[in-house]
């Protein structure tokens, strides 16, 4: 287990800003101590100080895993977030996402949503957007992107969305 790169940190963080913007500091200074990201077999995972220190007498080979999983880099050096790392994101989220309980379970087998499905978003939310998907019972769901239609210019907000139709695409599945 080792500390990211330059390189590794600015591909990660550029990752984690396009959800939850400048609030990126507070994911590492919290309240309840100072928490730290680290790479172990491609993975980087979030992890308090403390914990880290304890974890220093385990030997790299057989430490399976430590903190939370935030996500993995790919082969090409890209960065994924896995879904165990929304929890953390959620409170910090720039852009949400509400869709209604009868397009949720069709969203997470993983079909887009139309405008029908949408049950609120935030305000000047634009288009490809890096969104937090919520149940309407405020369950954070995944993450998304918001996809531009014809209709759905480049800062466009809710009040113009509302006169559209309601088939077109507004949510895509990431």
């Amino acid at each position: 287990m080792r500390p990211l790169t330059e390189e590794e940190t600015r591909v990660m963080f550029e990752k984690i800003a396009k959800y939850i913007g400048e609030n990126l500091q507070l994911l590492v200074d919290r309240p309840d101590g100072t928490y730290c990201f680290r790479l172990h077999n491609d993975r980087v995972y979030y992890v308090s100080e403390k914990i880290l220190k304890l974890a220093a007498n385990i030997s790299g080979d057989k430490l399976v895993s430590l903190g939370t999983c935030f996500g993995k880099f790919t082969k090409t050096h890209k960065f994924r977030l896995h879904v165990t790392a929304l929890d953390y994101l959620a409170p910090y989220a720039k852009y949400k996402v509400w869709i209604k309980p009868g397009a949720e379970q069709s969203f997470l087998y993983g079909n887009h949503v139309l405008k029908s499905g949408l049950g609120r978003i935030t305000e000047n939310t634009s288009q490809y957007q890096g969104v937090l998907v919520y149940s309407m019972a405020d369950v954070p769901l995944c993450y998304s992107t918001g996809e531009q239609s014809t209709a759905w210019k480049c800062g466009e907000t809710l009040k113009s969305m509302k006169s559209e139709q309601e088939t077109v695409l507004k949510l895509l599945h990431r």
